[in-house]
């Protein structure tokens, strides 16, 4: 021992590197995850309340409610097109298409803050956080990458748990990646926020809450069941030191999620609004069937005429079930299912349900009519039950792979749409 005193010298005053002593206050044991809930309300509040709100009214209203609409209204009724086709097409493709792609400005400023997050290393910190209280409900620390994935989309956020080596582990974060809010889920929350809560800004950041805390619960349920018993694998990772990431590589992350969502929005909402469209437009009438006419039509008559749509009396059907949620109305319902397609369509569908009166109506005009057709608690519970049910039809495509078993993958959904009506 005394020669190894004699030959060791220990620097005393060995200096921590910056990246350390932030790392000391990010991940301190008390501090790290109010610094954490504190980040997401910066990062929401500039993207959905601020910044991005007046982008998104500006493309809304402007671009869209004041020169794109009437634009396209007067063109094909100056070239003497039929009454049906200018419906379809004003009405149906480009104000579903249009209502959807009004929130792509508050995305885009969304994907720049996370795409900026990930690449200073704070991201893997919270992944590191993360493991310390998912671990005592039984997940892996890893399973939060996919999670975080998922707020951009949940197809790559599903397909991110193949990273994880446990078979239970990675069959439990495959079914509760899509509890985090994705951004399709935006706009809903978006539009709930600004309807019923006055754009009231702890709205979105409890939506990601209310995702965390589900996963968490299904942590504890499912670890209670034989399927999912044992201790989760343990958890390694680097930390990279912190650094400005480069402005190519946010603009570029910030794009492929913004593109993907486009295109998104340009195939699968397009054919969704446009069967809403039909759906709406067309009933049994004297005649037999054939498109009804809403011309002039305002409020309760309004109301009377879209009672006779094949969509209202679909929707009436399956109505009752939504009920004890507190919206069981059949515009509410069908909104609910076409989000099932893609969650971005729930917007559209609303647009389409409320707006035709007027061409020129804004997203805003919506606001009004959804804030008289519901209350805040029920429709705080139509976002909680839109966030938490079986995402869209791409999501529930990259779950059957991931778990490559017919049974897993209905388990998985089932399990998903149980847990957001009981929620």
């Amino acid at each position: 021992g005394s020669i190894i005193v004699d030959c060791l010298k220990k620097n005393k005053t060995q200096e921590l590197t910056t990246s350390d002593k932030i790392d000391r206050i990010v991940t301190n044991r008390w501090l790290a995850l109010p610094i954490f809930a504190a980040v997401m309300w910066l990062v929401y509040y500039v993207s959905v309340t601020t910044v991005g709100s007046i982008l998104t009214d500006w493309t809304n209203d402007t671009l869209f409610g004041e020169w794109i609409i009437p634009a396209a209204q007067s063109f094909f009724e100056g070239i003497g097109c039929a009454d049906w086709l200018t419906g379809l097409i004003v009405d149906g493709v480009i104000s579903g298409v249009g209502a959807v792609l009004g929130f792509v400005p508050q995305m885009l400023v969304l994907f720049i803050f996370l795409a900026f997050l990930e690449s200073c290393g704070y991201m893997a910190r919270i992944a590191f956080i993360m493991d310390r209280i998912f671990r005592k409900f039984g997940l892996s620390g890893k399973s939060f990458i996919p999670m975080l994935i998922g707020t951009g989309c949940g197809v790559p956020g599903v397909m991110a748990s193949r990273t994880i080596e446990n078979d239970r582990d990675r069959k439990m974060t495959v079914m509760t990646t899509t509890f985090i809010p994705c951004g399709a889920k935006l706009p809903i929350i978006a539009l709930i926020a600004g309807a019923l809560f006055d754009g009231a800004s702890w709205v979105a950041p409890s939506a990601y809450f209310v995702g965390i805390a589900a996963i968490i619960c299904s942590g504890i349920i499912l670890k209670k069941t034989k399927m999912f018993a044992g201790d989760p694998a343990p958890f390694v990772m680097e930390l990279p030191a912190y650094h400005m990431p480069t402005v190519g590589n946010v603009l570029r992350s910030m794009w492929e999620r913004g593109w993907s969502f486009i295109k998104k929005a340009g195939t699968i909402i397009t054919l969704s609004t446009i069967v809403v469209w039909f759906l709406l437009n067309f009933g049994w009438t004297d005649a037999g069937l054939g498109m009804l006419n809403f011309d002039g039509l305002e409020g309760a008559a309004m109301e009377a005429a879209q009672a006779e749509c094949i969509l209202a009396k679909i929707g009436n059907l399956i109505s009752w079930i939504f009920t004890p949620l507190g919206w069981g109305d059949w515009k509410m319902t069908v909104a609910a299912i076409t989000g099932l397609v893609a969650k971005e369509n729930v917007v559209g569908t609303f647009g389409q349900l409320f707006g035709f009166a007027e061409v020129a109506e804004d997203g805003k005009e919506i606001w009004g009519t959804l804030a008289s057709s519901m209350s805040q608690i029920a429709a705080y519970s139509f976002l909680v039950f839109n966030l938490l049910c079986a995402p869209c039809f791409a999501a529930m495509g990259a779950i059957k792979r991931e778990m490559n078993n017919t049974k897993w993958f209905w388990f998985a959904i089932g399990y998903q749409c149980l847990l957001a009506y009981l929620v």
